[in-house]
């Protein structure tokens, strides 16, 4: 069976994530800084605490996927950090904190799926952007300088990694996901401003399963209602 490792669990797009891999057959690993165990029993999958940001975590969170159910084929990175406020009030300690989640966090979660899967050549390795990746907002200067970051950390493993058999993609989640309701599974879904985590869900393994010969490298979703 093949594996999926979503790193940076919520109730939105990786609930959605972790029930399409799942659904699909694939042994399903979540991580998030609490430990997501319901998520993990209702997929049938493994759980694990991991703070993205700590080197150590990584690595104990990689190697323990790696000998329970093996090399990942599949890691998607999820979490972000943001410090809204003017540039000129905002905390450089929080700042730093936020950088270190979005980029740095990306950046240690990549490199340990890019060492797992490069003496198999194959494998996906997916990075959750926003709209912040490519558009820098007033009071969202900490936001934008981790989600340019994580963009280029993508396009540079895209291009490095790509020869090797393994797929980098980044997504420009350019809009707001809707959240479960937990009751029934729709709650603001039926919002039309808002991205439903489910078709995001389609459009990530839509990229999953590309051939080799016409892969993705960036892919932008937005609500047909969304300005742009």
């Amino acid at each position: 069976m093949a594996v999926a490792l979503i790193v940076g669990v919520g109730p939105g797009l990786s609930t959605s994530l972790a029930r399409r891999c799942a659904k699909e057959g694939m042994q399903v690993a979540v991580a998030a800084r609490r430990e997501p165990v319901a998520l993990a029993k209702e997929v049938g999958g493994r759980s694990f605490a991991c703070d993205a940001s700590d080197p150590a975590d990584v690595d104990a969170m990689f190697d323990k996927v790696n000998g329970d159910l093996g090399t990942p084929d599949f890691v998607v990175f999820n979490p972000s950090m943001r410090v809204p406020g003017l540039i000129t009030d905002i905390d450089p300690a929080a700042v730093k904190q936020a950088l270190m989640v979005s980029v740095f966090g990306g950046f240690l979660v990549g490199q340990a799926a890019a060492k797992a899967m490069a003496s198999r050549g194959s494998g996906a390795i997916f990075f959750t952007g926003a709209s912040a990746s490519v558009k820098g907002y007033p009071t969202s200067a900490a936001f934008a300088m981790g989600k340019f970051g994580l963009r280029g950390l993508a396009q540079s493993m895209a291009r490095e990694l790509a020869p090797k058999g393994i797929h980098v993609a980044h997504f420009v989640i350019d809009g707001g996901i809707a959240r479960y309701d937990g009751a029934n599974g729709r709650g603001q879904r039926e919002d039309d401003s808002l991205l439903d985590p489910d078709a995001i869900a389609d459009s990530y393994w839509h990229l999953y399963q590309q051939h080799r010969s016409s892969w993705t490298w960036e892919l932008e979703v937005r609500p047909w209602v969304e300005n742009f």
